[in-house]
């Protein structure tokens, strides 16, 4: 009996260490980036693409929203010798990410809308959101990876309207009845138009964790020679346990958003 009883006493100890292994939390870092259509804001008619590689390569995101893309348009043909350019295709390139473009609008030949990149493969997807008082088409691109033992992340990437707060709020309500359906951690992430002060602002906030702010001392972000706003933000689902490791505004002139960059570790 003594052997059968120190060969359960090993698989039970397995059995633990392998469950609390999976407990560990497991840390990811997000980022989001206005990139202003491949353009540098302060130097026009120059691409930015390269600069804003660097910056991603530099920081190492999981997964990294991007806002003002544009996909083979004339505009982009503009300051490349001629040649349109797939922003994100260029930015895969640069980067080694996976990237899903999200199209919001047709534009100057192409499209114009939201870009997302993931550190390894991810199921993604695209959803139109509302705009009941006009104006541009926005998007909501998203991406579910799964890790350890079937455990889930979505990071949604978002460019809410710049015009008409009706919109915001809106596409906000848009938003929420789409993540808040899942039932695992979710990542907002964006150039959202908006400050703390506004209505899409409280709509998040019952839901959803202002990962700036959580930190402490939120910083402004645009535009990125003499900020005055904060207009782009990381949020964190209530509905799982975040550690938010750190918040970071790169200061960085390659559009007239700063990026901004959170690490956070996860429990599931």
């Amino acid at each position: 009996m003594k052997p059968l009883r120190n060969l359960f006493f090993c698989i039970s100890l397995t059995v633990f260490f392998s469950c609390k292994n999976d407990r560990e939390p497991v840390e990811f870092t997000f980022m989001t980036y206005n990139i202003y259509h491949g353009e540098n804001y302060y130097k026009r008619g120059e691409s930015n693409i390269a600069g804003i590689a660097s910056v991603i390569r530099d920081a190492r995101p999981d997964f990294i929203a991007l806002q003002e893309v544009d996909s083979m348009t004339m505009r982009t043909a503009g300051f490349n010798s001629g040649e349109k350019k797939d922003l994100v295709k260029e930015l895969e390139t640069l980067t080694g990410m996976h990237g899903t473009f999200g199209k919001a609008i047709d534009y100057s030949e192409g499209g114009y809308g939201e870009g997302l990149l993931t550190a390894k493969p991810a199921k993604t997807g695209v959803i139109p959101l509302p705009v009941p008082a006009g104006g541009e088409g926005r998007a909501l691109v998203y991406a579910t990876y799964i890790y350890g033992k079937g455990k889930k992340i979505t990071f949604a990437a978002t460019h809410l309207c710049h015009e008409y707060e009706e919109n915001r709020v809106a596409q906000v309500q848009a938003v929420n009845d789409f993540l808040l359906k899942l039932d695992h951690p979710v990542v907002l992430a964006g150039d959202l138009n908006f400050k703390e002060d506004s209505a899409p602002y409280e709509i998040l906030q019952p839901n959803w964790t202002d990962s700036a702010k959580a930190f402490g001392s939120p910083t402004l972000t645009i535009p990125a020679d003499t900020p005055r706003s904060r207009i782009d933000y990381i949020w964190l689902s209530k509905n799982s346990d975040w550690n938010i490791l750190s918040v970071d505004v790169r200061k960085t002139d390659y559009s007239d958003h700063m990026p901004v960059v959170v690490k956070v570790s996860l429990r599931q």
